[in-house]
């Protein structure tokens, strides 16, 4: 949820949010409306509930004569309060809706527009000269790494086996993911993938994507589509200590998304399936060193693209694209030969205030005042990128280069059938 202090005295920004994400304005109006509302009927029941507390004390002092007018009085104002307190549920319910409705407000320079009007940042590597390239998938199950054929038996669409190599090239990379967050301060976690409604709800993700989320109706518990999603709720309605710092975790965890809407799209491979594993960076720090961490959290994903050697680039995307929670988010896209084009392998945003809020997750100011956390997030590694590992180091004879810093993880510098 957004800042209410920033809603009442900047208006206009949220506006220009909304506008820039594609979004009606018209719900900042309708908050703003909602909250009047609100702080009326607590003002209006507050203030009855006073003149009842008056009224109940004087009829014990009031003469007998008194005392009959005094109880209707009394009866009169219990009626009245029960009616002011039902007005203020209503409208705290409405104000909260309309809390809900309205998109975290993007950082200054967050390109305004939809999908296609990110901007790119920067570009690294050379995509590389290859006659006639294999995609991922003919490559995997020509040297025995994927197996969609059976995880469809078994599963369905989009399901798949990593097999042989093939599984220790993913724990290989998941594992290098690990060491360079344990060796820059993260925690490492493997969190539980079920979580209860409130805990996703939180972290924004029940808004326009909910048809991708799997739920479990007989338990009332969602599928995480990534570890960002426990890892908010880990330190939900708590206050935490940042006076050394940002606290940092790595989730390590399996993911299932449903996909709706993509069928016809990225249906070959694993570019787009329903479950994958991944390794996810997330950060609770000071609203005031956001931005910083932000910028962080890119270098951080920048070093593990260069330790698998392919080509990306780093786009700011629009705003229109970033998700209810995000405030800002970067994308780092690999070169894909058999596409020609650049896919997303990294994301990482700055949520501000909007997840914490919304989870109750505080830190005490230099004066010992409670205040709302932030939030971040960023991808560190993910079954996606074995497409860019097997496409981009492919060799004439069919076989695979490995990514020096994986060789360790796979005992061999070549993969081969």
């Amino acid at each position: 949820m957004i800042d209410l202090k920033l809603l009442r005295d900047e208006p206009d920004r949220v506006r220009a949010s909304q506008r820039a994400r594609g979004e009606d304005p018209g719900l900042v109006d309708a908050l703003l409306d909602a909250d009047t509302a609100r702080r009326a009927a607590i003002s209006a029941a507050d203030n009855l509930r006073a003149e009842q507390k008056t009224a109940s004390k004087s009829v014990g002092k009031a003469s007998p004569e008194e005392r009959p007018a005094l109880l209707e009085r009394a009866k009169q104002l219990a009626e009245e309060v029960k009616a002011a307190e039902a007005a203020q549920a209503t409208a705290e319910s409405a104000f909260t809706a309309a809390h809900l409705a309205v998109a975290n407000v993007i950082v200054d320079g967050v390109p305004a527009g939809g999908e296609d009007n990110f901007v790119v940042l920067d570009t690294v590597g050379d995509p590389p000269v290859i006659d006639s390239p294999k995609d991922h998938l003919e490559l995997g199950e020509a040297l025995g790494l994927i197996d969609m054929e059976r995880g469809a038996k078994v599963s369905g669409s989009r399901f798949y086996f990593l097999t042989g190599q093939g599984a220790l090239l993913q724990l290989g990379l998941l594992q290098l993911a690990v060491r360079l967050a344990t060796a820059n301060g993260f925690t490492l976690m493997i969190p539980p993938v079920l979580v209860r409604p409130e805990v996703m709800a939180g972290t924004g993700f029940l808004g326009a994507h909910a048809d991708e989320i799997y739920h479990l109706d007989d338990d009332d518990l969602y599928l995480v589509g990534t570890s960002e999603v426990p890892l908010a709720g880990y330190h939900a309605d708590e206050i935490l200590d940042l006076s050394g710092g940002p606290l940092r975790y790595a989730g390590w965890s399996s993911c299932f998304r449903r996909e709706a809407g993509s069928y016809g799209k990225d249906t070959r491979g694993i570019i787009r399936v329903h479950q994958f594993d991944k390794v996810e960076a997330f950060v609770y720090c000071k609203p005031e060193d956001a931005e910083a961490e932000h910028e962080r959290l890119l270098a951080w994903q920048r070093e593990m693209l260069a330790a698998i050697e392919v080509p990306y680039r780093v786009i700011d995307v629009a705003a229109g694209d970033l998700g209810s929670s995000a405030a800002r988010k970067y994308d780092c896209e690999a070169w894909v030969p058999t596409q020609g084009t650049y896919r997303e392998l990294t994301s990482t945003s700055n949520c501000s205030t909007f997840q914490a809020r919304r989870l109750s997750t505080r830190y005490r100011d230099d004066d010992g005042k409670p205040q709302i956390a932030a939030t971040l997030n960023g991808t560190l590694a993910t079954t996606r990128w074995l497409v860019a590992i097997l496409e981009n180091h492919q060799q004439p004879d069919g076989s695979v280069r490995v990514p020096a810093a994986l060789v360790p993880y796979l005992g061999t510098e070549v993969l081969t059938a």
